[in-house]
């Protein structure tokens, strides 16, 4: 093997070839060549650079941390731009998640001298993670590349649904190795690895399998892996018991250089000696096993070319991304482009290809007639994200939704996801969100699903009394904080996904259902105190907990994740009823302006890593937040929408790295952006309805799955013009701050006609402004 070394030094020369990618280059002719995966590397966007495809089972992307548990919030997604070396690639990753997990079969290329441990980042040589510059990398939709300084490697990702495709090119005269470390993950928690086995087969084929408990204990993943040249010689070690790489005994005498270990510490180090040209490596990956790892390996990633697969997942993200279509200067594009490829990561596929997956009872199952997805980070995602593929991709939201009625068949609690990854529940969060997810579908005619089975999970997930206090709350029509932490936040999210219950039962005829869920909506009476103004939490004696700080915020306190000031207004179904609650209109925008025009000390969250992106009381970085701007429609005020959310999307958003102020959330702070891009937003999924504010593209066209085109577009638009004075639908006036689903998917044009002060006599009657299940009169 040789001996080690500390540093690698490259000829400016080589530098440069090695920068430059092998291959063919696949022409910038879609919208993919306007994506930025590198926005939300930084700060807390929690997004990740790498390779992947259109909600892919493979996240291929560098790792530059993998901390242990307790620090491991910055690095969800197991990157963070300002970061300056690299651990390794692996094959599994959150994109903008609030907690962290994954990085599955983590993969290195080293040149020369081989180290079997990952290093001090701070201590350059101490292990076999890797230096590199920003300078190196190249970041695109399905690709990423970056030359590792300490080997001078040149390690290039891309990725199909189910097999992760590398190719390393080593400079000439060293000895090529990989290493596959099956110790790391994205929450290193003690004790992480439960068990792990790993094999190479008489053709080279190198499977294997481990079990972690982290956020979903018990979690197994399997994987297949080959290469595109022969090795030369091979170890597999458990660094459990071992310390060297040379000479060791493993657990039982095995022998030094042994096909298969088990274990909790695995190490492989696969040797290629000096390589003339480079070496391609492919690896599939299964929640079932290793025989279905091999499977989707021969299935998904038959041959040897890496610029076809690249050109493949390239044409995957231009395909998908083609929906849209904008006219816009280049970083706005940038912004929204990028967006929308955030918004269509998850929910990933999590299904073998012979139909098997891993349902939340741990045990395989089958799916039939659909493709199971997972990762469902519900809480966030019902809000935009989910019905933003209702719009522009019906037909996956059908997967979708069978897979949600599917791991509720398979629950052993007999209820819906509340935040799953790779079929197994978290229980992060509150509410059950999956039904909102379903109903919003169903009332913006999506099919092909099991509407009655659907509606049986939803009533036996807004029924499982056990469940965040929901026994109580049926009884008493609130969550008593003195019983649950957060009541008042459960009883608010409860209420309306009841709500939601209603909409999707009355549209299928089931009365009975839609009157019992209609008066479950009502509850969110329940939480709000009129002489303080503010939603609050009561105890079971039906006192308000006392005392109250409207600006107390996180676990312990009365709300989820924020405070009195942002939880508030969460009353989507009912926004007219809430404005009577306050007082009417005017005290309505008043008490909504003294949101964002607070002076707001931001050392005053610095125990709730989540509340980020501040304007007053206003978190954009957090979901909470995310429909306050639009309430003003409801409120006849529809010009201070326009103005909010000019000032959300002039603060909160920026096409670089640290660009996202907040946790991208599995794309709902994306779908937020790409909706107020295009001038409406979902306030009330399960309504048919769109909020309007304004648009900030000058045109976009819907290119939608029935074949019409829905075409929104806005002149004058610039900053001297932020306020709509008309609006025209197909022509004729829209006197109405909403948009109706179906007259989208009827396609046509919505223009804008843009102005320099406000237009406050659009939108003030009560008939022009979105519905509500109670109204208020003025």
């Amino acid at each position: 093997m040789g001996k080690i070394r500390a540093s690698a030094w490259l000829p400016a020369a080589l530098l440069a070839a090695l920068c430059t990618s092998a291959g063919a280059v696949p022409a910038k002719s879609g919208n993919a060549a306007d994506v930025d995966p590198r926005i939300g590397t930084g700060g807390d966007g929690h997004t990740f650079p790498g390779a992947t495809v259109p909600f892919g089972m493979i996240q291929l992307s560098p790792d530059t941390a993998m901390p242990d548990f307790k620090h491991a919030y910055k690095w969800a997604a197991g990157y963070q731009y300002g970061d300056s070396s690299i651990l390794g690639f692996s094959h599994t990753h959150f994109s903008g998640s609030g907690h962290s997990d994954l990085g599955d079969v983590l993969v290195m290329p080293i040149a020369g001298d081989v180290r079997l441990e990952p290093g001090d980042p701070a201590k350059p040589g101490s292990g076999y993670r890797s230096g590199f510059s920003h300078d190196s990398e190249r970041v695109e939709a399905g690709y990423y590349a970056v030359t590792l300084s300490e080997y001078g490697v040149r390690a290039e990702l891309t990725a199909g649904r189910r097999v992760g495709w590398h190719r390393y090119t080593y400079p000439a005269g060293k000895p090529a190795h990989v290493l596959l470390d099956l110790r790391p993950s994205i929450y290193d928690y003690p004790g992480k690895v439960l068990w792990s086995n790993l094999r190479v087969h008489e053709d080279g084929t190198i499977t294997g399998c481990r079990q972690t408990r982290g956020w979903a204990p018990g979690r197994e993943l399997c994987f297949a892996m080959r290469f595109s040249q022969p090795m030369t010689s091979r170890q597999i070690l458990n660094r459990e018991t071992n310390v060297s790489y040379k000479g060791f005994k493993g657990p039982g005498n095995q022998a030094e250089d042994s096909d298969a270990q088990q274990g909790r510490a695995l190490v492989g180090v696969f040797d290629f000696g000096a390589l003339k040209k480079p070496l391609e490596v492919k690896v599939a990956i299964s929640p079932v096993s290793e025989a279905n790892a091999v499977a989707n390996l021969d299935s998904d990633g038959k041959g040897w070319d890496f610029d076809a697969r690249r050109a493949e997942a390239r044409k995957a993200w231009d395909d998908v991304l083609s929906v849209v279509d904008i006219d816009a200067p280049k970083a706005q594009r940038t912004s929204f482009y990028t967006s929308l490829y955030h918004a269509m990561l998850s929910p990933t596929l999590s299904m073998d290809v012979n139909g098997e997956y891993r349902g939340p009872d741990n045990n395989v199952h089958r799916a039939e007639g659909f493709d199971f997805h997972s990762t469902w980070s519900l809480w966030d995602v019902y809000r935009a994200q989910q019905p933003l593929m209702v719009l522009l991709q019906p037909d996956r939201s059908v997967h979708f939704i069978k897979s949600l009625i599917a791991a509720r068949e398979a629950s052993p609690f007999g209820i819906l996801p509340v935040w799953a990854y790779q079929g197994l529940e978290t229980w992060c969060m509150i509410g059950y969100h999956a039904v909102p997810v379903i109903a919003d579908a169903y009332i913006k005619g999506i099919r092909g699903f099991d509407a009655d089975a659907a509606m049986k999970a939803m009533v036996a997930s807004a029924t499982y009394a056990p469940y965040g206090g929901l026994g109580d709350y049926m009884k008493l029509g609130y969550v008593p904080i003195d019983k649950e932490p957060e009541g008042a936040s459960k009883t608010l999210e409860y209420a309306y996904d009841d709500w939601s219950i209603a909409q999707m039962a009355k549209a299928m005829g089931k009365d009975d259902v839609a009157q019992a869920f209609g008066k479950r909506a009502t509850n969110w009476r329940n939480a709000y105190d009129e002489k303080t103004g503010f939603m609050r939490a009561r105890k079971t004696d039906g006192s308000f907990r006392e005392p109250f700080d409207p600006d107390a915020a996180g676990y312990g306190s009365d709300y989820t994740e924020g405070n009195a000031w942002q939880y508030s207004w969460y009353v989507p179904q009912d926004v007219a009823g809430l404005i009577g609650a306050m007082g009417g209109d005017q005290a309505f925008t008043a008490k909504l302006d003294s949101v964002f025009d607070a002076k707001v000390d931001k050392s005053h969250f610095a125990h709730v890593e989540d509340i980020t992106g501040l304007i007053g009381w206003y978190a954009h970085g957090n979901e909470p937040s995310h429909h306050l701007a639009y309430l003003y429609d409801y409120a006849g005020a529809a010009w201070k929408t326009q103005a909010r959310l000019k000032q959300i999307m002039d603060s909160q958003y920026a096409p670089r790295p640290d660009g996202l102020a907040g946790n991208d959330d599995l794309g709902q702070m994306s779908a937020w952006y790409v909706f107020t891009a295009l001038g409406f937003y979902p306030v009330t999924p399960a309504s048919d309805e769109y909020a309007i504010g304004r648009p900030f593209v000058k045109r976009a066209a819907l290119h939608l799955a029935n074949g019409k085109t829905f075409t929104v577009t806005a002149a004058p638009l610039d900053d001297a013009h932020p306020y709509v004075g008309s609006v025209t639908l197909n022509g004729k006036p829209l006197d109405r701050v909403f948009l109706r689903h179906g007259e989208i998917l009827a396609g046509g044009e919505l223009h804008f006609t843009m102005q320099a002060q406000p237009g406050k006599a659009w939108g003030v009657s009560e008939g022009s402004r979105p519905a509500s299940t109670s109204s208020y009169k003025r």
